[in-house]
């Protein structure tokens, strides 16, 4: 039998970036693991770039991450639930952020994970953080992620967790501002969508608890209307509009008021005339309608801010946890209220 050699070709190292740049290795990691203790003019720089580049050498992350002492990789666990426009601008944002401070983010698909079980399963992957968006971590859980070596545990929720920084969204504000609004235009039967679809519960609680407390000692009536994401379910509650007596509805978000909005017309409801609709994240497509679209504008936090906090604590692990109260939100007035 005959045989074929193979030349495999060599894997280019630092030693091979450093010969073609001109630099020391050592220069070489300075610059690809953007490290800012040594100062490093702009040309040598773009000298060690450029020899990487052409070589396509990519720094090791095992090795990297034991000069370090731990590694490199943010975790974020997906949503279990579904996630809108804006929050997924907000992490478009977050992970660039990160990416400038050398970190990689990986995202997790945990579906079907909960509280300890999730915890265990990240910490699997020895990240150097974890940001837990909306509810379920526990401080047990907390404990465990940072027992793995997690340096950085944040959460993005309703409420803290002992042990962890936390970014405090509060959505009862998103619910004052409508709710405050439909008082201010007049109206005082006032409905507030509740979605049915699993997990926003625990956002829209909060949003119709505000409503609630922007209208409390007034002489308005707020009332809870579930409404499924289909437009089965929208007819089936715009059938039942003249019954419910209702003139003003907060719709949890925009994409909600669009639904409700498209089947109130279909049964000739008037918008604002008989009903006055307000949502809430202030998507492109709000203005596009016909009325255009009352909503909340909401203010997450900087994607450079977390970014920030999270670099922060892997530099600082022992570290009292940071709490932030962020989503600030103000009333867009257009022509649906």
């Amino acid at each position: 039998m005959r045989s074929v050699m193979v030349q495999i070709p060599n894997t280019p190292t630092s030693a091979d970036v450093a010969r073609l740049a001109g630099v020391s290795r050592a220069t070489v990691s300075y610059v690809l693991n953007n490290t800012s203790a040594v100062r490093i003019s702009d040309a040598t720089r773009r000298r060690v770039h450029e020899a990487a580049r052409e070589l396509g050498y990519v720094p090791h992350a095992a090795a990297r991450s034991l000069r370090a002492g731990h590694s490199r990789t943010v975790l974020m666990p997906a949503p279990a639930i579904p996630v809108g426009p804006l929050y997924s601008g907000f992490l478009n944002e977050l992970q660039w952020a990160l990416g400038r401070l050398d970190y990689t983010v990986v995202q997790y698909g945990s579906v079907g994970l909960q509280g300890d079980e999730a915890a265990r399963a990240w910490a699997e992957l020895r990240p150097v953080a974890v940001l837990v968006p909306g509810t379920g971590l526990g401080p047990q859980g907390v404990a465990l992620l940072k027992r793995s070596g997690v340096r950085a545990v944040v959460t993005l929720g309703p409420a803290r967790v002992d042990g962890a920084h936390a970014l405090l969204m509060d959505h009862d504000a998103v619910g004052r501002c409508a709710g405050a609004h439909l008082y201010e235009r007049g109206r005082r039967r006032i409905g507030v969508v509740l979605p049915e679809e699993p997990g926003l519960d625990v956002y829209a609680r909060p949003r119709l608890a505000g409503v609630r407390e922007a209208l409390r000692g007034t002489d308005a009536a707020v009332s809870g209307l579930p409404l499924g994401y289909t437009e089965e379910s929208a007819a089936e509650l715009a059938a039942r509009w003249p019954r419910l007596g209702l003139d003003g509805v907060f719709a949890y978000n925009d994409e909600y008021a669009m639904l409700l909005m498209r089947a109130l017309q279909d049964e000739g409801v008037r918008i604002p005339e008989d009903v006055a609709v307000i949502g809430a994240d202030d998507l492109m497509l709000g203005r596009l309608l016909r009325p255009r679209l009352s909503t909340v504008r909401i203010d997450l936090p900087s994607g450079r801010d977390l970014a920030g906090l999270v670099d922060r604590a892997v530099r600082d692990p022992g570290g009292e946890p940071e709490v932030h109260t962020v989503l600030g939100a103000s009333v867009i007035r257009r022509e649906s209220s």
